[in-house]
């Protein structure tokens, strides 16, 4: 059983002393190569029949095969007794099975050392992809070029092989040994010049070795070698010119030089596809989410992908830290991507269910604010939502989002972190939308996040809580305090690199200046609003904005809108409710009670009360008693507030004139119709 195997070069077996066996008939080679190749599963021998005569067999190939076979056992086991059977090559069912160790075989312990050079640091790596390609004797199953049953596995070894020549290049370069690794990679692009992969290795060994000219000169004979090229070119040749161009007298700054030099000590010293790796990509992601528009969209964009990795490595704790690791603040109460966000609700869902109730409660904090936050508005909804004409309904998804957010609250001031608090209090503020007036609520739910974050120095959290009582005082009809709330959020987000804080500033000065001067004067703002704000990287928040803005004179007048108000405008996921209002304005009053029967409620988030209005003004318009009803029972809750006001963007004026309208619209139609 110490024989060893070898099927990259020439088929061969070596004994314990590393002597080679016997094996001179090319028939035996080819037999034990057919059997190598089979990776320890049976072979049949009508198989092997087939494979060893590919035309037309004789009439004796069936005990030609046995003959082989039995040769084989001598030459393997020399030293078995008579009629004993054979331990390494087995007669089994129809066929024969080669039974080796996956360390007896050299194109096996090459994959197995490729897979273990995959995951280590690059000065490791290095020593282990030497190992691996020191495997090779020559082209695999060297003596039987021709063989169709060889075919298969010898282009998948090569492809294996040609991998493990430019992941070794790839990994002498991290280290800093570029000019090691260049004479290599010249060899390999000129026997394989048609992977890009190797050609942006040299170029950029080449210029990781200071010869940034020869660099080029690669590139281009990669150019005409691959008939253009691809992406991957043309980024290494982009990189190459844009430090060319770099002025000499003019160095990276110090924090520049750190990160880069950390950096590369991070790529050579921690394993690629390691844990490490994941957790600490969650970080990057959390980190790069607050640093503008295009870091807010590259976060959403990975975050998916780094749950995935986490959970695919079966280890549930692992999957539960980078899960639970996006407390990046969170203030719009509509999803950017409500598919990814019920996807990711789902995830943590699942996290904390392998955690069990003996689970680290840190974690599991972790994990119920990630359900809270990730639940916002409709974005975990399992089942069509409730229709607005019928009474309120229980919704399973909005207890479980709920209760997620009450325990992760109770449960972080148990664990006494402060951090794990701010982050359980952003869940519960995505979940005080149950029902309409919930201003006060809110505000002193921002009120506490606002203290607790400067007590203990979280910048993040300090202006989401400013944020949070903004745009409550605002809904309260506070506007002095909620001003005072807008200069500190500015200058909180000037001094901790917050940009998109100002977003949310710039619509509320918008809704402040309609609220004191009138819409004519407000009209010119929120143009320039929405221009700046358009690629915020929010499209929760942005989508359909210019509908809403469209509603400000029209929902602060007591009539429909005029016919061509809303003609070319996006209302993105504010359309269902708007239709109504749209069709009684075009006279189609029959559509407008058909599209308010079938309507949904308005998402329990920061518009719920504006978007009540809505319907309000639509139902009353035709005589909608239903929706008119329970628009009016939903907005008496938030009698004391601004309608819309609350979300920071728009004010369609005090929700007490609105119930007024509806109470009316509601007495005329039910004094109309004797219902």
């Amino acid at each position: 059983m110490s024989v060893r195997f070898g099927l990259l070069g020439p088929v061969t077996a070596w004994d314990t002393a590393g002597a080679p066996l016997p094996l001179s008939a090319p028939r035996h080679r080819e037999v034990l190569g057919r059997l190598l190749i089979a990776r320890g599963r049976v072979v049949p021998v009508g198989r092997l029949v087939a494979d060893l005569w590919e035309d037309e067999a004789p009439a004796g190939a069936v005990g030609a095969v046995r003959t082989f076979v039995a040769a084989l056992r001598r030459a393997l086991e020399p030293g078995r007794p008579p009629r004993q059977p054979s331990r390494l090559l087995v007669t089994e069912g129809p066929g024969y099975v080669l039974r080796a160790d996956r360390e007896a075989v050299d194109a096996w312990r090459f994959e197995d050392l490729a897979a273990r050079a995959d995951q280590a640091p690059p000065r490791a790596a290095v020593a282990l992809w030497d190992e691996a390609l020191a495997c090779w004797r020559g082209p695999v199953l060297a003596d039987f070029p021709a063989a169709a049953w060889a075919a298969a596995e010898r282009a998948r070894l090569e492809a294996l092989r040609l991998d493990a020549v430019e992941r070794r290049a790839d990994a002498l370069v991290a280290t800093g040994a570029a000019r090691d690794a260049v004479a290599d990679l010249r060899a390999h692009v000129s026997g394989h010049p048609g992977r890009e992969d190797g050609w942006v290795l040299l170029a950029t060994a080449l210029d990781r070795a200071g010869r940034r000219g020869e660099a080029l000169a690669a590139l281009a004979r990669a150019r005409e070698a691959l008939s253009g090229g691809g992406a991957a070119l043309a980024r290494t040749e982009a990189r190459i010119l844009s430090a060319t161009k770099q002025s000499p007298a003019e160095p990276a700054g110090a924090a520049d030089s750190v990160w880069n030099r950390a950096a590369a000590s991070w790529d050579r010293s921690v394993p690629a596809r390691s844990r490490a790796r994941l957790h600490a990509t969650a970080g990057l992601l959390r980190d790069l989410a607050v640093t503008g528009p295009d870091g807010l969209e590259e976060a959403h964009r990975h975050r998916r992908d780094l749950v995935a990795a986490a959970e695919a490595t079966g280890d549930p704790e692992l999957a539960a830290r980078v899960i639970g690791s996006y407390d990046v603040p969170a203030v719009w109460t509509r999803a950017d991507d409500p598919e990814g966000a019920g996807e990711l609700c789902r995830a943590a869902t699942r996290a904390a269910a392998r955690l069990g109730p003996e689970g680290s409660p840190t974690l599991r904090t972790r994990l119920l604010s990630v359900v809270a936050v990730e639940s916002r508005g409709d974005a975990a909804a399992d089942a069509p939502l409730p229709r607005a004409s019928g009474a309120p309904a229980t919704e399973p998804w909005r207890l479980r989002a709920e209760r997620a957010a009450d325990e992760a609250v109770r449960l972080a001031r148990r664990v006494s972190d402060p951090a794990l608090l701010a982050f359980a209090l952003n869940g519960a503020f995505m979940q005080a939308f149950a029902t309409c007036g919930s201003a006060d609520n809110r505000d002193a739910l921002g009120a506490e996040l606002t203290r607790l974050a400067v007590d203990h120095q979280l910048p993040g959290h300090e202006v989401l809580g400013r944020i949070i009582r903004l745009q409550a005082l605002a809904g309260l009809g506070d506007f002095t305090q909620a001003d005072t709330e807008a200069e500190e959020i500015d200058r909180l987000a000037d001094r901790n690199e917050r940009p998109l804080a100002g977003v949310f500033t710039a619509w509320y000065r918008a809704l402040r200046l309609c609220e004191t001067d009138g819409w004519p004067a407000a009209r010119r703002r929120y143009a320039r609003v929405l221009k700046e704000t358009a690629a915020c990287g929010m499209p929760g928040l942005t989508q359909g904005a210019a509908a809403l803005v469209a509603l400000v004179p029209v929902m602060r007048g007591d009539t429909l809108p005029r016919p061509g108000d809303f003609d070319g405008l996006d209302a993105g996921p504010y359309q269902l409710w708007l239709d109504p209002l749209l069709l009684a304005t075009s006279g189609d009053s029959e559509g407008a009670r058909q599209a308010l029967s079938t309507v949904p409620r308005p998402p329990h988030d920061l518009l719920q009360e504006a978007l009540w209005c809505v319907l309000a003004r639509a139902a009353a318009s035709v005589g909608h008693l239903p929706v008119l009803r329970r628009a009016r029972d939903e907005l008496a809750r938030a009698a004391g507030e601004y309608a819309g006001a609350g979300s920071g963007l728009v004010s369609f004026g005090p929700v007490t004139q609105h119930l007024a309208a509806a109470h009316a619209a509601t007495e005329a139609h039910a004094s109309a119709t004797g219902r």
